[in-house]
């Protein structure tokens, strides 16, 4: 029988890092972090399964071998299944600004949502305030910049697109969690798409992994491009989400680059000219 988080689990391994934490779900999927002296970064991820308790499931399975530090329900109960000092396997594959380990860097927030491939539904308002709550509260123990609180798909773009782009970040912003500018509105004219290749095509790609996404300065539009537009779009200008480089999106990356919190990196160059 599948096992239900509403089940009483069993005395719990370890006690929970936050207040807010209503239950301990341990789940065995966890290592020492490798290289860092504590986390420097907050993943917000969403299940992406039909069933909420299917996901807790898969969370804690050895079999498995996948964890996040906390699940968010649609209620806004707040469940830990991995110690904050613990590595917990929620990235994968994954890169930012430089760092391939991504696990070791972060802490991981599983928001239930059964996502894209099952009606991809609004995250109700319960859920955001715990959210918020919740990452309020490791922002005050860790020294995590604003613009290391990010999405999954920010770190994988090729392979992810969680929380996506129904997720309230400006919410969040509003009460002092993560990095945000707003957004240029979507409009027509000039744009850059996949294929294209010159200078302002290396201008995009730089303000990119200026801000830390893991995209190759080539001056070619290719598929690593596309899928980082993508995901800046879905968290960042998240009106329109199609990987085309349009001039809303590069004024929206423009400003987010230049507004960059905590940098001591110089402010990046001025944005392609799509005129």
């Amino acid at each position: 029988m599948t096992e239900s988080p509403t089940d009483n689990p069993p005395a719990p391994p370890f006690a929970p890092d936050s207040p807010l934490v209503a239950q301990v779900l341990p789940s065995p999927n966890h290592g020492e972090r490798l290289g860092v002296a504590g986390p420097d970064m907050l993943l917000l991820h969403y299940t992406g399964m039909e069933s909420t308790d299917q996901a807790v499931e898969w969370l804690r399975s050895p079999e498995r071998q996948v964890s996040a530090h906390y699940v968010v329900f649609e209620d806004g109960r707040i469940a830990q299944l991995v110690p904050e000092a613990r590595r917990a396997w929620h990235a994968g594959a994954a890169h930012w600004a430089g760092a391939t380990d991504i696990n070791s860097h972060s802490i991981g927030i599983e928001i239930a949502n059964p996502g894209h491939d099952f009606g991809y539904p609004p995250f109700p308002a319960i859920q955001i305030e715990a959210v918020t709550a919740l990452c309020k509260d490791i922002l005050t123990r860790h020294s995590i910049s604003p613009d290391r609180v990010l999405a999954h798909s920010d770190v994988a773009p090729m392979r992810k697109e969680d929380p996506g782009e129904k997720f309230p970040w400006e919410v969040l912003h509003r009460f002092g969690v993560g990095h945000l500018v707003e957004e240029a509105p979507p409009s027509d004219g000039r744009y850059f798409m996949r294929g294209e290749h010159g200078q302002p095509i290396e201008a995009l790609q730089a303000m990119l992994a200026f801000y830390g996404y893991g995209v190759p300065v080539t001056g070619t539009y290719c598929e690593e491009t596309e899928a980082a537009v993508r995901a800046f779009q879905r968290h960042f200008r998240r009106a329109r989400v199609d990987g085309i480089a349009d001039v809303s999106t590069l004024a929206t990356l423009y400003a987010l680059c230049a507004s960059r919190p905590g940098t001591a990196e110089p402010e990046p160059a001025e944005p392609p000219n799509i005129a």
